[in-house]
């Protein structure tokens, strides 16, 4: 959806023009409002927060504009507001810079002045939030209403959440890759009277199964070879705070033994040590395997299983939450914009219709993968379906494999097997893809190296070795 502006100005030439100037330059769509009382009832309508500016006149009628300045910095903080002022008189704008005005301008303004000053201020926004997001996420501080989605697609899943930040009882997180298992346990650390203390997340599958008890419960010096140093752990490390086993179905038989006394006796024994060591720790654990399935198959205790699933939290995957999909976009090109210091791209109706459709096999990981993706390749302002350029494998469970690129009212296929029965070669998929992609394009070469991310040259030189005979 196209970036919305609010412009608040009594000189109703003043309004046309910021309004087209808006529109042609920067695609952002207006509000317009004559004076402050009217521009606080256009803001209290926008339910979904799309209104990402407001530029505002110093004087007006019915209510000036210092006057909703000030309401607006404390009803809606993240806002940012550009002055407009035809006095000279630079009091008035260093209090207006004071109550929370992020730049102002003076009239009559220049246009190029004026679209800079918008970029800039949306840069900085942007950057704001994220450190904001950042510094939380550091301080052990991120809770609920920091997630996307907490209002509306997640809404039942965090109201257990804040249920289970209430107690320090051991919560097991469930759910498909991608779908922000961590990000829902730091929320509920957040939300816990251990905010503050340390969250420490360890990927129980993605360490070595001789150096896993070592590094959760610590060592040693001299414990073994290469035990240079002692080391507490990571267990002693959330000592206070809270500890979170990502992949906790990883986890080797012998360390759950060791995981389980950790869970009855509050207590950790480093390698090599004469005694243990009590801990105060709280622990979330995450996995997207079947653990009942895996306590079935002898993979897993099951003492330990139901010490971990004192309370048990299911994250929906991103196909199960379309309404929260236009929300995470521009969160993520938000993110975006922050990262790299560019500005923000609105997304088109077509580009939206592509998302929502989209069955998201990676969730909100891969929803963040296109959008970055989307943000580089686009040249334009507007993200519009030419920018969701994804091809995905599916399996149709027969010898009809094909490569499918989902398009909102299309769907494009490639069969992957020959007329032989045997896979094609990779120069027979690629000729295949370009020859479809151009017919798509009604042979424009631009269009279609653009969407390849192929060098026009390259495009060229493979279309006439496709012509040979």
């Amino acid at each position: 959806m196209t970036s919305q502006i609010l412009i608040v100005e009594d000189d109703i030439l003043q309004r046309q023009m910021l309004e087209t100037l808006m529109l042609r330059k920067l695609g952002f769509v207006s509000h317009l409002a004559e004076h402050g009382r009217a521009a606080l009832e256009i803001l209290s309508k926008d339910k979904d927060g799309l209104i990402k500016l407001v530029i505002m006149d110093m004087s007006m009628p019915v209510m000036g504009g210092l006057e909703t300045l000030e309401i607006i910095s404390q009803k809606y903080p993240g806002l940012p507001v550009i002055m407009l002022t035809g006095s000279t008189n630079l009091d008035d704008a260093i209090q207006a810079m004071k109550i929370g005005a992020i730049d102002f301008v003076n009239k009559p303004f220049e246009s190029e002045r004026m679209i800079i000053t918008i970029r800039n201020a949306l840069k900085i926004t942007t950057l704001s939030k994220e450190i904001s997001r950042l510094q939380n996420d550091k301080d052990g501080r991120l809770t609920f209403s920091n997630l996307i989605g907490a209002d509306s697609g997640l809404s039942e899943v965090v109201a257990i959440g804040r249920k289970a930040a209430a107690s320090s009882i051991p919560v097991l997180i469930t759910g498909e890759t991608g779908t922000g298992k961590e990000v829902f346990a730091k929320a509920i650390h957040g939300e816990s009277q251990r905010a503050g203390k340390p969250f420490i997340a360890v990927n129980c599958g993605a360490i070595p199964a001789q150096l896993l008890e070592s590094i959760l419960f610590g060592h040693e010096k001299g414990a073994f070879t290469g035990a240079t140093e002692k080391a507490i752990g990571k267990f002693r490390e959330a000592d206070g705070g809270t500890i979170f086993l990502d992949e906790i179905g990883e986890l080797p038989k012998d360390a759950q033994v060791k995981l389980l006394r950790v869970l009855q006796q509050k207590e950790v024994e480093p390698v090599g040590a004469a005694r243990s060591v009590p801990v105060n720790i709280r622990i979330i654990s995450a996995t997207n395997r079947d653990l009942e399935a895996e306590v079935k198959a002898g993979n897993f205790r099951e003492d330990l299983f139901f010490r971990l699933n004192v309370l048990h939290i299911h994250l929906p995957p991103l196909r199960k939450r379309p309404e929260d999909v236009q929300v995470l976009a521009n969160h993520f090109i938000e993110r975006f914009c922050a990262r790299e210091a560019v500005s923000p791209k609105a997304i088109a109706p077509s580009f939206l219709s592509a998302m929502k459709t989209h069955d998201w096999p990676g969730n909100v990981r891969e929803l963040e993968n296109v959008i970055n993706r989307s943000m580089v390749m686009s040249d334009d302002k507007l993200l519009d379906f030419e920018s969701f350029e994804s091809v995905y494998a599916r399996s149709s469970g027969s010898s009809s494999l094909a490569l499918t690129a989902n398009r909102a009212g299309d769907n494009h296929s490639l069969d992957l097997i020959g007329l032989s029965g045997d896979f094609k070669t990779m120069e027979e998929l690629e000729r295949e893809i370009i020859l479809h992609v151009l017919q798509h394009f009604d042979n424009n070469v631009t269009k279609t190296a653009k969407t390849l991310s192929m060098a026009k040259s390259t495009l060229y030189k493979k279309l006439a070795i496709e012509s040979e005979p």
